[in-house]
């Protein structure tokens, strides 16, 4: 019987988990931009919001 190669899977392990630890990154960063973009884009006026009454 073959004999198993424990650092092929190991090394599979690990480039595992540096894919989902730089998924995560892009995740935070993404959010990060969002979050500032939306804050600059949204400014909301009482014209465009027709419950207000003036």
């Amino acid at each position: 019987m073959a004999k198993t190669n424990y650092s092929y899977e190991k090394r599979g392990r690990e480039l595992e988990k540096q894919k989902k630890q730089e998924e995560k990154r892009q995740k935070k960063l993404n959010k990060k931009n969002d979050a500032g973009q939306e804050t600059e884009v949204e400014s909301p006026s009482s014209t465009d919001n027709p419950l207000v009454k003036e």
